[in-house]
């Protein structure tokens, strides 16, 4: 094994600021992930078929995909910290009006709102951890804003769900966006201004960055790599709570415990690959934990009938390893551009991330069908596909090249 590799100190005010980034991401996270475990409610409640429910997950994503690709021409124009909270606001917004939506048609309608602001506000987060923390520590501070994932799936999503069950579907996105007006607020008061990326920077018509960002080899290589980590993973996560109510044989009573089970495993083993990542190499510790997740891939996605206590079992066991490559994944990803175009290259890469992760969810959308029993045929073949997915982001990470750091860490001092 390689020698440690050593890493600076970190600044004071770091971790605070990886704390409000992990709890705006949280929130957002939530209202992505909640919409998942709903299904089976939205697939009664509004008549839906596994394509009108892959269209409902995919709008938001694409929007997201549109919204990231228009913002990178000006994101790196603004202070960091003015461009999250506006973003934020809209965010806020969308996701009240998702609860008071009447009608399919119109969930749709505010999910695409949801996207439009979530989309480039994600890609944001990342991009200011890139900016101010360096790269020896940044698949640690990257795990740690990503431990989000696994708080929504702890306590986000259980106490989404438990809300919905009392008061209806609605009112855990009107309580996510009350939650969120507080973050706004408390995240106004407590973030640095973020502007040390406008020190000397070159404006650029939209041509102009256009030919920047994708005319180097290393930003396509970042951008295949994500599509790919897209469908090794969204092709399969918003199918896991319907086919486990349809063939597993768990009630929606039960998803719950599913995803705390879930987000309570991931919450320590993320630190611990992130940790391991900026020890021994980000695309070292990368590739072990995709070849480790392709079994519980094709296991989560061939389960037959089986008691509560084995399928949330399988189920910790594929979001350990699928959560688990997400750190290094976006250490790697974020580090492929120089500090003076992450902005616009970390909104291209959002932009480019959703239309993986819509693409991959609108795919298995069209491969899996509902039986005449009312079970879901063919989220096999969806496994063997994300699984050959994570084959393919393991030889793509490979080449990809990670960039020295230059931007001072002004913010955090």
């Amino acid at each position: 094994m390689p020698a440690p590799l050593s890493h600076p100190a970190r600044a004071p005010h770091e971790l605070s600021l990886l704390l409000t980034l992990a709890t705006v991401q949280f929130t957002h996270i939530v209202d992505f992930m909640v919409i998942m475990p709903l299904g089976p409610q939205f697939m009664r409640l509004f008549d839906m078929g596994p394509r009108e429910f892959g269209l409902l997950i995919s709008s938001y994503t694409f929007a997201a995909a549109v919204s990231g690709f228009v913002a990178a021409f000006w994101i790196d124009r603004f202070d960091r910290k003015r461009a999250l909270l506006a973003l934020y606001a809209g965010f806020i917004v969308a996701t009240a009006l998702c609860g008071l939506a009447p009608t399919y048609g119109l969930l749709v309608a505010t999910r695409v709102g949801a996207g439009l602001f979530g989309g480039v506000m994600s890609g944001l987060v990342f991009t200011i951890i890139a900016d101010l923390v360096p790269y020896g520590r940044r698949a640690r501070a990257t795990a740690l804003v990503a431990t989000s994932f696994s708080l929504a799936a702890v306590a986000g999503v259980p106490l989404a769900l438990w809300l919905a069950a009392r008061w209806g579907w609605r009112t855990p996105f009107l309580v996510l966006a009350g939650f969120s007006l507080l973050v706004a607020l408390g995240a106004a008061r407590l973030m640095p201004p973020l502007s040390a990326h406008l020190a000397g920077a070159r404006r650029r018509g939209p041509l102009g960055q256009l030919l920047v960002i994708f005319g180097e080899h290393n930003h396509l290589r970042a951008f295949a790599f994500m599509i790919a980590l897209m469908f090794a993973g969204f092709s399969v996560i918003p199918f896991i709570a319907p086919t486990m109510v349809a063939n597993v044989g768990m009630a929606e009573s039960e998803l719950p415990l599913l995803y705390f089970c879930g987000g309570l495993a991931t919450l320590a083993t993320a630190q611990l690959i992130g940790f391991l990542a900026d020890r021994y190499g980000k695309q070292r510790l990368f590739t072990i934990v995709a070849l480790a997740s392709i079994a519980p891939i094709l296991i989560i996605t061939h389960l037959p009938r089986l008691p509560l206590a084995a399928a949330v079992a399988w189920s910790v066991l594929f979001f350990v390893f699928v959560a688990g490559r997400f750190g290094p994944a976006m250490a790697i990803v974020s580090s492929s551009a120089e500090p003076r175009l992450r902005g616009s290259f970390m909104s291209f890469n959002a932009s480019v991330q959703m239309i993986g992760s819509a693409l991959a969810s609108l795919c298995a959308g069209l491969i899996v069908s509902r039986g005449p029993d009312g079970t879901l045929l063919h989220f096999g073949a969806v496994g063997w596909l994300a699984a050959g997915c994570t084959l393919l982001c393991v030889l793509l990470a490979r080449g990809i090249r990670v960039v020295p750091d230059a931007l001072p860490q002004r913010a955090l001092d």
